[in-house]
C-alpha cells in the first residue's frame, strides 16, 4: 500500500501564491509511480486534472493554470509539489494529490486552496 499526504493549502488573497506538497509513504519501491497528479475539486463541481508529471519528469497542464502553476518533484521522487502563482478566485478548491502505480492509484485526503477577491 502506498500512503500519500497532501500539506500547503491555506487561505491567500487573489494574486498571492501557495505552494502545495505532496508525500508518499510506504510501499512506493515495489510501487514505484509512473506519474504523480494534481486535481482539484470545487464545491459542486467534479474533480479535475491540475497538472500531472511522469517518471521521467514531463509535465503537462491544464489550460486554465498554465503560465501560473509550476508542478515539480523532491530529489526523492515520492515527493511532488504544485507551486500556485497569481491565483484567481476561480483556483478555489480542495486540491488532491494522485499517485499511479502500474495497476493502482492512490490519493490523498486532500487540502483545501481558498482564494479570497
Amino acid at each position: 500500500q502506498v500512503q500519500v499526504v497532501e500539506s500547503g493549502g491555506g487561505l491567500v488573497q487573489a494574486g498571492g501564491s501557495l505552494r502545495l506538497s505532496c508525500a508518499a509513504s510506504g510501499s512506493t519501491f515495489s510501487i514505484p509511480a509512473m506519474r504523480m497528479r494534481w486535481y482539484r475539486q470545487a464545491p459542486g463541481k467534479q474533480r479535475e486534472l491540475v497538472a500531472d508529471i511522469t517518471s521521467g519528469d514531463t509535465t503537462t497542464y491544464a489550460d486554465s493554470v498554465k503560465g501560473r502553476f509550476t508542478i515539480s518533484r523532491g530529489s526523492a521522487k515520492n515527493t511532488m509539489y504544485l507551486q500556485m502563482n497569481s491565483l484567481k478566485p476561480e483556483d478555489t478548491a480542495v486540491y488532491y494529490c494522485n499517485y499511479v502505480g502500474v495497476n493502482r492509484q492512490y490519493w490523498g485526503q486532500g487540502t483545501q486552496v481558498t482564494v479570497s477577491s
